[in-house]
This record gives structure tokens, C-alpha cells and sequence, in this order.
């Protein structure tokens, strides 16, 4: 089972204007994913920086929605000295610093992917050795298995 950590971006991506296909393809991709994570194929990581981020949108309608998810992942990343520090290292390979702390979240609970629709933030992948990040479409492509 996957360990799997979708950043906020991610979890909103369903809600962005579906006028573009990189867009209407990532929505179909983020959804699968979700139903997968429900089915129990992969296992969600939350973490205290989804629940400020989601609780800073001021959308209620989007709050709303994506709150359950945190009851659905199975591990939950506490906020604490070590992430905060961690964040700070990841700073400099020119993350933001919300970014930094997902990324950080995700590699302390030691997860396989991080998930992203963040084109700048994806393109961090490769310079931190701790962890694959993608976007959804590329993590469809990377762990289907082909038939």
C-alpha cells in the first residue's frame, strides 16, 4: 500500500475553472486517486498545514468538502520543532514556505509520493532525494499497472 500525501492545491484542484485540459485531466486524476485512497489501495497522510490552509479558504463550500478527508487518512502530522526545521531546509532549494511544510510532513511520516497540481512546486522533484512529488496524472501513470 501506497503512503500518500496530497497538497492543498491538490485537493482544490476539483474546483478551478475545468476550461483547460491539463486541468479537467489533473480533476479526473485527483478523483481516481481519492477513490483509491477510500477502497483502501492507498493510505492519505493529513497534516496540521492542510487543516490551516483549509481553514484559511474562504470558500465555506470548499472547506466543507474537503474537511472528511482528514478523517479518512490514516496518519495525521502534528505540528513540532523537527518539521519546522526540516521546512526551513527545504527552503532553499527555492520552495515556498507552506510548500516546505507539506513536503516536510510528508517525509517525516515517511511517504511514498507527494501530490501536487503546483507546477512550480512539482518541479522540485528530483532535487530532494527524500521525496518523489508529482502531480496526479504523473502518479495514475507511474503506479497503474499496465494491463
Amino acid at each position: 500500500m501506497l503512503r500518500i500525501y496530497l497538497d492543498n492545491c491538490c485537493y482544490n484542484r476539483p474546483f478551478d475553472e475545468q476550461d483547460q485540459n491539463l486541468i479537467i485531466l489533473e480533476t479526473e486524476a485527483k478523483l481516481i486517486i481519492q477513490s483509491k485512497i477510500k477502497k483502501g489501495i492507498h493510505s492519505l497522510v493529513w497534516s496540521f498545514m492542510l487543516d490551516s490552509e483549509n481553514d484559511d479558504n474562504p470558500s465555506e463550500e470548499k472547506r466543507e468538502v474537503i474537511k472528511p478527508w482528514k478523517m479518512i487518512a490514516s496518519e495525521y502530522c502534528s505540528a513540532s520543532p523537527d518539521i519546522l526545521e526540516k521546512a526551513k531546509e527545504y527552503m532553499k532549494f527555492g520552495l515556498k514556505h507552506k510548500d516546505a511544510i507539506h513536503l516536510a510532513c510528508a517525509v517525516k511520516q515517511k511517504c511514498d509520493y507527494l501530490i501536487t497540481t503546483d507546477k512550480k512546486f512539482n518541479n522540485k522533484n528530483g532535487l530532494i532525494q527524500d521525496m518523489k512529488i508529482v502531480n496526479p496524472i504523473a502518479f495514475i501513470l507511474e503506479t497503474e499497472e499496465s494491463k
